[in-house]
C-alpha cells in the first residue's frame, strides 16, 4: 500500500471518554466500529483509498469484533454486498471513488434503493472533484436523486464526520433507504480530535451468524413489487427521512448579527466559506460568523421547512453549491417560490458556474454578494479592502515571476515499468506508421501525455480493449489496446478479453502487469505477487487468458525495450488471426522501493554488503541532441550546462533520483542513440575482494589514461 497505518490503528481500540487524534479516514473507521457495523467492503480509489488500507491494517481488531471485511474486486461487487441489509437487521458499509465508481455500481445500487433496506446501509464516497481530481468532473448528487438515495455532505471536521457516519446508519434504518456519505480530499485527510465511544460488536457477525435465512417476494425487484417500491419511496421513505433529519438536527444553523442576509452552504464547503469570511473580517478565529449560515450536512433530500424558516426573515441569500447542474439552488428556488417567499436568491453568477470553489473563489464571491446585497448593519469598506488586497497580491506575484507558471500534468514515476513499454510503442510507430491506440484508466493513462502521446481514447477502467471493438474493423491495420492488471480483473477480462475472443477480433492487447492497483497506492489485486492478503490464492492472468481461448500470448520484461519492440512488431504483423496479448512484466517501482528500502537499511545497519546500480551520462560523449529525453521522459533524466568551453548546448545528465531501472540505456540501445550512457555499481560496506578489484581497476584505468596520480582507495 502507499502508506501503512499499523501504528495508527491502535487508536481504533479507544473507548468511551478517550480523545482520538488523527486523520479523517481514521475517524471514519472509528465511527464505523462505534456504529456496530457487521460487514465492510470497498474498492480503492482516491481520495478514499486509505480507508481500504486502514481496514486492511485493522483486520485483527475487525476479527475480534466479528466484522467481515472484503477488498472487493470492483465497485459493483462492493455495492452488491449491501444486499445483506435488505432482509436482515445488519449494518453494512462500502466505499469507493465517485462518480466513476458509482457508475460501475449503478446496477446494484438501483436495485438496492428499490427494494429498500432493513439494516443500515452506508456508502462512503470519495467525492473527487476540482483541481485535485483525477476523473471526469461530475457529481454524485444526480445519482442520489435518480435512485432516491439520501446524500450526506458533512462539515470537514472530525466530530462532524463521525456524527455523519453514526447518524447515516440511523437515517438509513429510519427510512429503510441506503445512504451515501461523500468526502472530499481535504475531508479525508484533515486532522483533528473527537471524543470516542466504545466500539460495538454487532449482534449478527462472523462470530454469531444468521440461523434462519429469510425470503420475502415483496423485496424482489420484479413487477408488481417494483411498483410498490416506487410508492413506498415517495409516500413512506421520503417523509421518514425528512422527519429524522429534522428531529436529529443533521443540518445546522449558525446565527449571525446581520439579519438581512444569509448563506446556505453545503457541508463540505463550510470550512472554505468560513475562511473567506475570516479574511473579509466577517468571522473570528473560532468560526463565529457575523452572517447567518445554514449548513446542509444533508444535501439530499432537502428539508423544505428548514429552508423556509431560514429564508423568510432574510432579504438576500447566497447558495454556495459547487459544480453543475444547480440541483440545490434550483430546488431551494422552487421551495421558496411555492411558499410565496420574496427572498432574493443568489448562486451561480455570483459564484463560477464550474470548477472547484477554492479559497480565492469563495472570498471574491462573498465580496461580490455583499456588494450586491448591501446588508444594513455591515460596513463594507473592510470587505472591499480585503478583496482588493488579494487582487493586488496576485498582480504583484505575476510581476515578480515574470512568466506564466507552466502546467504540471501528472506523469510516470521515476523508474516506472510502464514508461519503457510506451517508449517501445513509440519506436514501433516510428517504424511501422501510426497505430490507433485505445488507452485505459490507471497509471498507464499518462502514456497519452508527452513525450509519448500514445492513446486516442479513454472510455473507462479496464475498457481499453472493449473500446477498440468499434474502430478496429474500420482500420486498415490492427489496433492496439492498453490495459493494466488492475483493470483486467476489475472489468477488462469480461468486457474486453471475453468479448474480443467471442467476436473473433483481430487486434493487439498490451497488459501492463505491475502487480498492484498502483495509481491508488499499490493495493492488492487478485494477481498481486507479494501481498500477504493474497497468499497462495493469487490468480494467474495468463491462465485466465488461455482459459477463454486466447492462443497468442507473449510475456516480456517491461524494461527490455528492444525485446518489447520486436514482440510488438510481431503482434502487429503476424498472420495468425484472433486476439494477440503482450504481457509486460515489471513490478511497480514505487512498491518495489518501499519493499527493498527497509531491507537495504537493515543490511547496512548490520554491516552487510549492499550493491546498488546507478546510471550516468559521459559529458564528453553527450552531443546535446536530447533524443534520449524525448523518448523516455524520465524525471531523473534532465539537462545541465555543458562543461566544455567549446560547446554551448546543454548536455543530458542523470539526477540523484535515479533508481537504476536502466531504461535510459535500454532506449539508447533500442533506438540506436548515442553511447554516452554508462552503468555504475556502487558497493556499500565493501569486502576485501571489492577493495582489491577496485584498486586493480583504478590502476589499469590510470595507466591507460597515461596518468601518474596515486590510486585512491575505494570507499562508500
Amino acid at each position: 500500500m502507499e502508506r501503512s497505518f499499523k501504528t495508527e490503528v491502535a487508536a481504533l481500540s479507544m473507548g468511551a471518554g478517550e480523545e482520538f487524534h488523527g486523520e479523517g479516514i481514521l475517524a471514519v473507521t472509528k465511527a464505523l466500529l462505534q456504529s456496530g457495523v457487521s460487514y465492510i467492503g470497498g474498492y480503492q480509489g482516491a481520495p478514499v483509498s486509505h480507508l481500504i488500507d486502514v481496514l486492511g491494517d485493522a483486520r485483527e481488531l475487525l476479527d475480534d469484533l466479528g466484522i467481515y471485511f472484503e477488498p472487493s474486486a470492483s465497485e459493483a461487487g462492493a455495492a452488491a454486498m449491501l444486499g445483506a441489509s435488505i432482509h436482515y437487521p445488519v449494518r453494512g458499509a462500502v466505499t469507493w471513488k465517485s462518480t466513476v465508481g458509482t457508475n460501475v455500481a449503478s446496477d446494484a445500487l438501483s436495485n438496492l434503493a428499490s427494494a429498500g433496506v432493513l439494516g443500515g446501509a452506508l456508502i462512503i464516497l470519495g467525492e473527487d472533484y476540482g483541481d485535485g481530481s483525477s476523473i471526469i468532473q461530475e457529481r454524485t448528487h444526480a445519482f442520489a436523486m435518480k435512485s432516491q438515495i439520501w446524500l450526506l455532505d458533512p462539515r470537514p471536521d472530525l466530530p462532524s464526520i463521525v456524527k455523519a457516519v453514526e447518524q447515516g446508519f440511523e437515517l438509513s434504518e429510519a427510512s429503510q433507504t441506503p445512504v451515501m456519505l461523500q468526502l472530499r480530499i481535504r475531508a479525508c485527510h484533515v486532522h483533528g480530535r473527537f471524543h470516542c465511544k466504545d466500539n460495538v460488536a454487532p449482534e449478527i457477525s462472523t462470530r454469531h451468524g444468521i440461523e434462519v435465512p429469510r425470503f420475502d417476494y415483496a423485496k424482489v425487484n420484479l413487477p408488481p413489487s417494483t411498483y410498490e417500491h416506487e410508492r413506498q419511496k415517495v409516500e413512506q421513505r421520503w417523509p421518514a427521512a425528512v422527519r429524522y433529519i429534522q428531529e436529529a438536527g443533521l443540518n445546522e444553523v449558525f446565527e449571525g448579527e446581520e439579519e438581512s442576509v444569509g448563506l446556505i452552504v453545503t457541508g463540505g464547503l463550510y470550512n472554505g466559506v468560513i475562511r473567506a469570511l475570516q479574511l473579509l473580517g466577517l468571522a473570528d478565529a473560532f468560526g463565529r460568523s457575523r452572517i447567518a449560515i445554514y449548513v446542509l450536512n444533508v444535501v439530499y433530500p432537502l428539508v423544505s421547512q428548514e429552508v423556509i424558516d431560514f429564508c423568510k426573515s432574510r432579504r438576500e441569500v447566497l447558495v454556495v453549491e459547487e459544480g453543475q447542474p444547480n440541483y440545490i439552488e434550483d430546488a431551494i428556488a422552487a421551495i421558496l417560490r411555492k411558499d410565496g417567499q420574496a427572498t432574493h436568491l443568489h448562486g451561480k453568477g455570483i459564484l463560477p458556474v464550474s470548477g472547484e470553489y477554492t479559497g480565492e473563489v469563495l472570498l471574491n464571491a462573498m465580496a461580490r454578494f455583499l456588494e450586491a446585497a448591501q446588508p444594513r448593519s455591515l460596513d463594507l469598506a473592510p470587505v472591499r479592502a480585503a478583496s482588493g488586497s488579494l487582487a493586488l497580491g496576485r498582480e504583484l506575484s505575476a510581476q515578480a515571476i515574470g512568466v506564466p507558471v507552466p502546467n504540471r500534468p501528472p506523469g510516470f514515476c521515476v523508474g516506472c515499468p510502464e514508461r519503457p513499454v510506451f517508449a517501445a510503442i513509440k519506436l514501433m510507430q516510428e517504424r511501422m506508421g501510426q497505430v490507433h491506440v485505445s488507452a485505459d484508466i490507471g497509471c498507464h493513462t499518462f502514456g497519452t501525455l508527452p513525450p509519448f502521446n500514445v492513446g486516442s481514447t479513454v472510455l473507462g477502467y479496464g475498457l481499453g480493449l472493449a473500446s477498440s471493438s468499434g474502430v478496429a474493423p474500420l482500420m486498415q491495420r490492427r489496433t492496439l489496446s492498453i490495459m493494466g492488471d488492475g483493470g483486467f480483473w476489475h472489468n477488462g477480462f469480461t468486457s474486453g478479453v471475453v468479448n474480443a475472443v467471442f467476436n473473433q477480433h483481430d487486434s493487439v492487447l498490451v497488459i501492463l502487469r505491475n502487480g498492484y492497483t498502483s495509481a491508488t497506492g499499490a493495493q492488492a489485486i487478485p494477481s498481486s505477487p507479494s501481498q500477504p492478503a493474497t497468499g497462495p490464492n493469487a490468480l494467474d492472468i495468463e491462465a485466465a487468458l488461455r482459459g477463454v481461448g486466447v492462443r497468442w500470448i507473449r510475456s516480456v520484461p517491461s524494461y527490455q525495450v528492444d525485446d518489447m519492440l520486436q514482440v510488438l512488431q510481431e503482434a502487429m504483423t503476424t498472420q495468425e488471426p484472433g486476439l494477440k496479448v503482450v504481457l509486460a512484466d515489471g513490478e511497480c517501482q514505487l512498491e518495489r522501493q518501499r519493499r527493498l528500502k527497509p531491507q537495504v537499511a537493515r543490511k547496512l545497519q548490520q554491516g552487510e554488503r549492499v550493491l546498488r546500480t546507478r546510471f550516468g551520462i559521459d559529458d564528453t560523449v553527450c552531443t546535446g541532441d536530447h533524443s534520449c529525453i524525448r523518448l523516455s521522459g524520465c524525471p531523473a533524466l534532465t539537462v545541465k550546462d555543458n562543461p566544455s568551453a567549446l560547446r554551448k548546448d546543454p548536455v543530458a545528465t542523470v539526477s540523484e533520483s535515479c533508481v537504476g531501472c536502466g531504461l535510459c540505456g535500454e532506449n539508447a540501445h533500442a533506438a540506436t542513440l548515442c553511447p554516452s550512457f554508462y552503468k555504475a555499481e556502487i558497493v556499500q560496506n565493501p569486502g576485501w575482494w571489492d577493495r582489491v578489484v577496485d584498486r586493480m581497476r583504478r590502476s589499469i584505468i590510470q595507466r591507460l589514461a597515461g596518468k601518474a596520480s596515486p590510486v585512491q582507495e575505494f570507499s562508500a
